[in-house]
């Protein structure tokens, strides 16, 4: 019994003395320390709620350049200096900084960036030439249809 008293109530020993503090006194101290820390008016920001809107929808929409090849050329000749042939599009990219310094050079230009999972196809130049050359709708498929014309004898009702 005497343990359980000594375990609710606090205790401090001093020289073999057993000193016994109230639980009520400790809580009261807690409360006059949180009353007496107090944070001025002025300095309190009011943060308002940020506008919440949806942004509008990405276009993945891109038609290839007329001069494609010689934009490639130009960037290809910059990023690899004296590392390319006459042939430049055979030239190899296995050095990985090379190869980001060319892809994003040419994902700024012309606003078209190779996804991560195209990233281990593009072994030579002429794979990002053949990548850059393929235009991207940008719609689906329902987009296609209704642009399309249909037989008589089909018909499509959006407003089901």
């Amino acid at each position: 019994m005497a343990a359980t008293i000594g375990s609710r109530s606090s205790c401090r020993r001093l020289a073999g003395t057993v000193l016994r503090t109230p639980s009520r006194a400790l809580w009261g101290l807690m409360r006059k320390n949180k009353e007496e820390v107090k944070v001025p008016e002025e300095t309190v920001e009011i943060k308002e709620e940020p506008i919440l809107e949806c942004p509008p929808p990405r276009s993945r929409k891109y038609i290839p350049p007329e001069d494609l090849q010689s934009r490639v050329e130009s960037h290809v000749r910059g990023v690899f200096n004296t590392h390319v042939n006459n042939d430049w599009q055979e030239t190899s990219l296995e050095k990985n900084q090379l190869k980001f310094m060319l892809l994003a050079q040419l994902a700024e230009e012309f606003g078209h960036a190779v996804p991560n999972s195209r990233l281990h196809k593009m072994r030579i130049v002429k794979d990002v030439v053949h990548f850059y050359s393929i235009p991207v709708q940008d719609g689906t498929k329902f987009d296609e249809i209704s642009s399309r014309q249909l037989p008589s004898n089909l018909k499509i009702t959006w407003d089901y």
